[in-house]
């Protein structure tokens, strides 16, 4: 007679682990400023990135009903999508002020610029970058 032991239960999923978010927000200040914050993301593709950078605002900054960003670089996307039940506005530009920023306004409580660092940056260049942009009162 010859035994085997039975097979193994499948391995549990493994979970998928985000990286970071590299969003650095400026304190709150009375002090109107040009620029909110600093983000850089991991790609141009706005669908994949805008759900985390959103979950990562804070609170006091309302629910963001609109997102403009530069359409010469960002990937195509949706006029509108939904993020965490509730949707969000895509408008495109290529306004030659504001290249590199995401502008994103909360009704009745705002509107935010953030620099956007490309995604292709290196560390070394994107920390002197994310770090001037805080220190910036103009």
């Amino acid at each position: 007679m010859i035994t085997t032991a039975p097979p193994a239960p499948p391995a549990p999923p493994v979970p998928s682990i985000r990286p970071l978010l590299r969003l650095r927000l400026a304190p709150h200040s009375v002090l109107p400023r040009r620029l909110d914050g600093v983000w850089w993301p991991r790609s141009y593709d706005l669908l994949a990135e805008l759900p985390q950078l959103l979950a990562a605002l804070p609170r006091a900054w309302g629910h963001i009903a609109g997102v403009t960003v530069n359409g010469a670089a960002w990937s195509a996307a949706p006029g509108r999508m939904l993020v965490a039940n509730q949707v969000v506005r895509l408008r495109k530009t290529v306004a030659a002020h504001t290249p590199d920023t995401v502008v994103l306004l909360a009704p009745g409580h705002g509107r935010w610029d953030l620099l956007v660092v490309p995604p292709d940056t290196t560390e070394e260049a994107a920390e002197p970058i994310m770090t001037a942009v805080l220190g910036d009162r103009a």
